[in-house]
């Protein structure tokens, strides 16, 4: 499944890649993403965090790019991106930094936008969203259709009934809901889910999500 088809690119198994996202969004493991030459992530006006835990690029990176990170402890710095929107680490249209990248870069997957079947953000990621349009994912089994229906189903979801949530808490922004989709799609493997009442399915998210959040980071690896 792919949000435009007409230039498709393998986004691999879903289901394969549903168990490690879950798996990488519990600090599990990381991504493997197929970018090829696709660089939409460096180009598309991010604020990258940089942890602690992330000396080595910390010390790779200008001094001059980092500022500190508005409401995170001390120690916690982030770095912005040139007027044109491009990290300013990226180099003749490659990473300056790879082997030493934040964790945050060796997260990002930006076929999380096409599972949920939502674009990135607007203008200022036209990059990337083209290559989220371009992701085609293929599925085995019925067991994998189903699973991505699901996370479309939870995403679509929390997008049209933020009012449904406990004072409107609900992700606004797409990086929010695609993620809040991934952990709580199992919820919409239930066909009956749609038919109950808007406010009922806000609280199974919230308390799924919570579920999802506290689980051993081994967990997220059990079948879809």
């Amino acid at each position: 499944m792919s949000l435009d088809s007409s230039n498709p690119v393998p986004a691999g198994n879903f289901g394969d890649w549903l168990t490690r996202m879950r798996a990488s969004l519990l600090g599990d493991i990381g991504t493997d993403v197929p970018c090829g030459t696709c660089v939409g992530c460096c180009v598309s006006s991010y604020h990258i965090p940089i942890r602690p835990a992330d000396a080595r690029a910390r010390s790779a990176i200008p001094a001059e790019y980092l500022v500190a990170a508005p409401g995170q402890p001390s120690g916690h710095l982030m770095m912005g991106y040139l007027e044109d929107g491009t990290c300013p680490m990226l180099k003749a249209g490659k990473c300056s930094v790879y082997e030493h990248r934040p964790q945050t870069c060796r997260d990002y997957d930006c076929r999380i936008f096409a599972a949920a079947g939502i674009d990135a953000g607007g203008p200022e990621k036209h990059v990337i969203n083209k290559r989220i349009h371009e992701w085609c994912f293929s599925y085995p089994s019925d067991t994998d259709e189903r699973a991505h229906e699901a996370v479309l189903a939870a995403a679509a979801f929390i997008r049209e009934n933020k009012s449904s949530f406990p004072g409107g808490r609900a992700p606004t922004a797409p990086t929010g809901i695609a993620v809040l989709a991934i952990k709580v799609y199992r919820l919409f493997l239930d066909p009956h889910v749609r038919s109950r009442p808007a406010t009922e399915t806000a609280l199974a998210i919230i308390h799924a999500s919570g579920e999802f959040d506290a689980s051993p980071a081994t967990g997220s690896t059990q079948p879809l």
